[in-house]
């Protein structure tokens, strides 16, 4: 089965420190490993990339980094969002600029918009730029949800709009908006736990925090959903989904950086402030979820 643009098994990637620096050697292996693990495309600076503690300076640098180190092998998706406008709009124009393939745009968090707010917004960032951009809609860190409508009326008048990352973990949403647009959207889970039941409505792949480890296992997983092969997709749910929950026992990506430096794949868990080091209750039970998966 072929997949549409920008779906399958995306991964929002991390962005490894080292004494508070962006350790750029480690960025490097592990696109290589992503790459190598058949990754569908990759996401600098999203949420899980810590895009909030970024300067400007490195958020492009590593926007660059990537897209140097992936060489058109797979899809590079930018991390783009702000709260303000104007600098969403701007991020967007400069990651263009360093060639990033598509641009993740997360709703306005903190300001709270009205849903007009929200469709001039989005209107604003479209108009900055003729590549695909995915709609991030995540209430729970926002403080709001992009309303269908807003993804209706977008999706009309600009035809590079046609992707929503849907991290709400409501099943029932992922429903309303293939009723409201069917094919003219594409879906894509923004939870790990939820990607199958998302897909068995209409989603076609996810946004995924544990494929920087899983990447093979979150990828057949997808790979069998798409190819409508839900009894072998249930299985291999219900044997990733304890690693699932115990990746976010604490905020993201905490558990999923604690996790790369385990498994040798960072050189260090270092997260930036205000997230804090994983605690000891909760590494164990990550440890124990990934060792039953023999990682």
């Amino acid at each position: 089965m072929k997949h549409r643009p920008l779906t399958g098994t995306i991964t929002a990637i991390v962005t490894p420190f080292r004494r508070h620096e962006v350790a750029y050697d480690d960025l490097a292996k592990l696109v290589e490993y992503q790459i190598k693990g058949g990754i569908d495309g990759l996401v600098p600076v999203g949420t899980t990339g810590e895009s909030p503690t970024l300067s400007h300076e490195e958020h492009l640098e590593v926007i660059r980094a990537v897209v140097a180190t992936v060489r058109k092998r797979v899809p590079v998706i930018a991390g783009t969002g702000s709260n303000s406008t104007h600098e969403a709009v701007e991020l967007t124009q400069l990651a263009h600029a360093a060639g990033a393939d598509a641009m993740l745009v997360v709703a306005p968090y903190y300001n709270k918009p009205s849903q007009d707010g929200l469709f001039q917004h989005y209107c604003a960032i479209a108009d900055a730029t003729d590549r695909p951009i995915i709609l991030y809609s995540i209430p729970s860190r926002c403080g709001i949800e992009i309303g269908v409508p807003v993804v209706e009326k977008l999706a009309k008048r600009f035809k590079h709009v046609r992707w929503v990352k849907e991290a709400g973990g409501s099943v029932d949403r992922v429903d309303q908006l293939k009723t409201a647009l069917g094919n003219d959207v594409t879906v894509l889970s923004g939870d790990d736990s939820l990607t199958l039941p998302f897909m068995a409505v209409g989603a076609e792949g996810v946004i995924s925090v544990a494929s920087n480890l899983l990447v093979r296992e979150v990828g057949q997983l997808v790979r069998l959903a798409l190819a409508n092969d839900y009894a072998k997709a249930g299985q291999l749910h219900r044997k990733l989904y304890p690693a699932f929950k115990a990746l976010f026992l604490e905020p993201n990506p905490v558990p999923i950086k604690a996790a790369l430096a385990r498994a040798g794949f960072i050189s260090s868990p270092e997260v930036r402030a205000p997230l804090s080091p994983i605690g000891p209750a909760s590494f164990h039970a990550l440890e124990h979820a990934l060792s039953a998966l023999g990682r």
